[in-house]
């Protein structure tokens, strides 16, 4: 039996579960205090990674984060996709579901990418009916996930913060602030990133992601690929979203070249020592 009574995140360091990390979790968490998985990966009906996920919900809160609902797709969500979802959220009970703001199906074919949007009137009503179904289906509020961007499209009528500060007026969500990708984008798209926190609705953010990202050859556009430490621009945007919003959920997510359990141990302890100096 699943301990129900972790409805809520702690204000503290949490990190992407990776499976290899299962034993050296269970033995020694250090400053990490939730874990956050991909709703993806536990969609299935027994075996290593439901035992697994079982195991650690009864020792941590756990944050399930979607990464194939295509909550900006055009046409109606996946009811199979949307189905399996609700099973996991319904036995696991986990203290939080996220969603990014991105697209990834077509005509009934999933991409495989979390591609971007342009921010008009009607990808609002889009996205905000999509939003709305989830979280009736769910019975739950859902998070949604700024993203990482490469390019802006020449039919934006709106401005990415007030995009999703609508979106929270109207479906009631809440939001993810992923530092790292408020970082890649602002530099890809040559924006202020702590102009573009002061524009968030901080009272709404429930969870905040960090990750480390790659330069390519030329070093002109920065990749959000979670495949590296937190890079120091990054932790000091933390600091500075931290000193605005008060104590916040911090993940470290890092799901590419994944390190030892004592790497990623490590950066969270600097997460909980950026959390410290704001409690």
């Amino acid at each position: 039996m699943l301990d129900q009574s972790r409805s809520s995140l702690p204000p503290a360091p949490g990190v992407g579960f990776k499976a290899q990390h299962f034993a050296a979790i269970l033995a020694e968490a250090g400053p990490v205090e939730w874990l956050e998985i991909h709703a993806e990966n536990y969609m299935g009906d027994g075996g290593r990674p439901l035992a697994q996920l079982r195991a650690l919900a009864e020792r941590f809160p756990v944050s399930v984060h979607g990464v194939g609902l295509s909550i900006g797709g055009e046409g109606p969500l996946d009811a199979g996709h949307l189905a399996r979802l609700k099973h996991l959220v319904g036995w696991l009970n986990p203290a939080s579901f996220s969603e990014h703001l991105a697209w990834s199906t077509h005509d009934g074919a999933y991409l495989n990418d979390l591609l971007p949007l342009p921010y008009t009137p009607a990808t609002l009503a889009c996205v905000a009916d999509h939003i709305d179904q989830v979280q009736e289906v769910l019975g739950r509020r859902m998070l949604l996930e700024n993203p990482s961007s490469y390019l802006a499209f020449a039919e934006s009528t709106m401005g990415e913060t007030d995009f999703l500060a609508e979106l929270v007026r109207r479906t009631g969500c809440g939001l993810l602030l992923d530092v790292n990708n408020v970082f890649v984008s602002s530099h890809n798209l040559g924006f202020d990133p702590r102009a573009y926190v002061g524009a968030i609705p901080m009272g709404a953010v429930g969870e905040i992601h960090l990750g480390g990202h790659a330069a390519d050859a030329g070093g002109a556009l920065l990749i959000d690929d979670h495949g590296a430490p937190v890079a120091d621009p990054v932790w000091a945007l933390l600091d500075h979203v931290l000193a605005l919003a008060g104590p916040k959920p911090v993940l470290v997510e890092w799901d590419n070249a994944v390190p030892d359990w004592l790497v990623l141990r490590d950066e969270a302890a600097r997460a909980a020592a950026c959390l410290a100096a704001v409690s």
